[in-house]
């Protein structure tokens, strides 16, 4: 049952029919619901597409997006991603469908004022990756402190890395250790600056690729295990719905995406089958949940769950966790679960203890975030705890 806002002229809350209603950003919506019967015209295929090609690049970049892009829509009721796929959608797409690619070399990950990096340049020596740039001494006084932006994108893994707060701009060089298995692999870079108070952007500017002749195995490509996960992994509440992130994009065509997660200067090589929770009622999405399996040790799993602010206390953390364990332990060979918090998140820590974790680790100023030095807890599920809990 839907129920008037403001009268017959206000918008309406809740369900009516194949209608939904409600508010967002304090703007009346109304959608329909339920899928379409007619086949995709040529038009909506070819949007699909082009959406999915975008997603999968910039989806493992969601930090860099989010500062990169946040600029460009302050004082407007857009968000930084949505803004960055709109634009690569419109500017970096090339072909027509059914082949339809991403040009890489028209990627923007950011777009503000400040001066862009001055003929940055790659090099590769075994597993390190050097960007340098020109240093111009006009520059230096009030540019000189800006730092800079990297990414490097493996568009055969689809995945990323990235650093927000690299050197400063006048020291015109910076260098990342590749993580095992992954400095032979094909790359696609990009640098920007960023004021140091974070309130000024510029550009970004591709870099270049390297190793573009080399082929990704097919073992590679379909590890068995880990495609079977991220198909099969699906979980139906009262409130809420998870199902995976690549099919939600490729069923609506929605431009939200689940956080990243940040990789401070190595590679994160194994990948996170990204989930999203979606209201039942209005077929938004409430949050977001993860989990990969480590390398070459498919029997150990990490998993986290996010919860827009606006849903939380709704215990539909709790409810998501279990769903993952149950799915982790119960369709997988995953005999522990592990799961890395914030030392001062007692929200977070209370849920894994409700849920039979244990705290195995500290780990004392492990990550640098917002200026500081954050210590962290490891907590870890056994299947066969959980299997105790009946």
């Amino acid at each position: 049952m839907g129920k008037l806002i403001n009268g017959i002229f206000g918008g309406f809350h809740g369900k009516i029919g194949n209608l939904v209603g409600y508010t967002l950003k304090g703007k009346y919506v109304i959608r329909k619901i339920g899928k379409s019967s007619k086949p995709l015209t040529p038009g909506r295929q070819a949007n699909c597409q082009k959406m999915t090609l975008v997603n999968e690049m910039l989806s493992p970049s969601l930090e860099v997006i989010r500062k990169g892009f946040r600029m460009k829509v302050a004082g407007t009721d857009k968000n930084e991603y949505n803004e960055a796929v709109s634009y690569n959608k419109k500017n970096a797409i090339q072909g027509d469908y059914p082949n339809i690619s991403l040009d890489y070399t028209k990627v923007m990950v950011s777009m503000g004022t400040l001066p862009v990096a001055i003929h940055p340049t790659l090099s590769q020596t075994d597993d390190k990756i050097t960007f340098n740039w020109e240093v111009l001494a006009d520059q230096a006084d009030q540019y000189g402190k800006d730092r800079a932006m990297l990414l490097i994108y493996f568009p055969d893994l689809k995945i990323s890395w990235y650093e927000l707060i690299g050197s400063t701009r006048t020291e015109g060089t910076y260098t990342v250790e590749m993580g095992e298995g992954l400095a032979d692999k094909r790359m696609e870079t990009y640098i920007s600056f960023v004021k140091d108070n974070g309130r000024a952007v510029s550009d970004s500017v591709y870099v270049g690729a390297l190793n573009a002749d080399k082929e990704i195995t097919i073992s590679e490509k379909t590890d068995p295990e880990k495609a079977q996960s991220n198909r099969d992994f699906s979980y139906a509440g009262q409130d809420f719905d998870i199902i995976s992130y690549r099919n939600y994009l490729l069923a609506s065509g929605i431009e939200i995406l689940p956080p990243a997660k940040r990789h401070q200067n190595k590679i994160i090589s194994d990948s996170w089958f990204k989930h999203v929770l979606k209201n039942t009622v209005n077929q938004e999405v409430i949050g977001d949940c993860s989990f990969k399996l480590k390398k070459n040790e498919h029997c150990i799993a990490e998993m986290k769950v996010n919860i827009f602010p606006a849903e939380k206390r709704k215990g539909y953390a709790k409810e998501a966790s279990s769903a993952m364990i149950s799915y982790l332990f119960e369709k997988t060979t995953v005999n522990r679960i592990v799961k890395i918090v914030d030392a001062q998140d007692e929200a977070a820590m209370a849920l894994l203890k409700s849920l039979g974790f244990r705290e195995e680790e500290y780990f004392k100023d492990s990550v640098f975030s917002d200026g500081k030095w954050v210590s962290e807890y490891q907590f870890a599920l056994l299947k066969s705890d959980w299997d105790l809990r009946g």
